[in-house]
């Protein structure tokens, strides 16, 4: 005796759309509650940062790069904004200096250059506008090891620069963590 199913493609595609249409709800209300349970214990982005500053202004003598990441960062990742007056700014960051450079880490057994060390060092401190020391004079240092074949200058050229970028954008995050760690103290 032989079963006596029949499925039609057409039963077939409707449940098949029901199931992902299922499926896909089934993610998003998973992801909402994760996103809302995060939120709960007060689970912040790694890069947002509470200052109680309003208003700041950069000054001294960052980098065009340097200043960029603070602004930046400044602006998406904080309660603050980046001022260009100083009458308007509630905080003066001052860049005092910046340097970057790179140590030979290894060499092969054949002498050539295999690793690379990049540092990358921010001297700052920050002000009210009445002129005390919020943050003293402070250094920030970050470094990162590069690993570096002859056969690919190009891509490690490429990704020398992308450490750069993402050592520079680490060092404008730690400097408005100190301001919001040691401001919070001194209001």
């Amino acid at each position: 005796m032989k079963p006596n199913f029949h499925f039609s493609e057409k039963n077939t595609l409707k449940s098949s759309v029901r199931r992902s249409f299922l499926k896909s709800t089934y993610q998003a209300s998973a992801g909402l509650s994760t996103l809302w349970v995060l939120g709960a214990c007060g689970f912040k982005l790694r890069g947002s940062v509470t200052i109680p500053y309003k208003a700041i202004l950069i000054s001294g003598r960052p980098s065009p790069s340097l200043r960029y990441d603070l602004e930046r960062i400044i602006a998406t990742g904080s309660n603050a904004r980046v001022v260009t007056d100083a009458k308007e700014a509630d905080l003066v960051l001052e860049i005092i200096s910046e340097d970057s450079t790179r140590q030979i880490l290894t060499y092969s057994s054949t002498g050539q250059i295999s690793a690379y060390r990049l540092n990358n060092r921010v001297v700052f401190r920050a002000f009210d506008l009445a002129g005390a020391e919020v943050v003293p004079e402070s250094d920030i240092y970050v470094t990162r090891d590069l690993d570096f074949s002859v056969s690919t200058v190009l891509s490690s050229d490429f990704q020398q620069q992308q450490f750069l970028e993402a050592m520079r954008n680490d060092l404008a995050l730690q400097i408005l963590r100190r301001i919001a760690t040691i401001g919070r103290t001194a209001k």
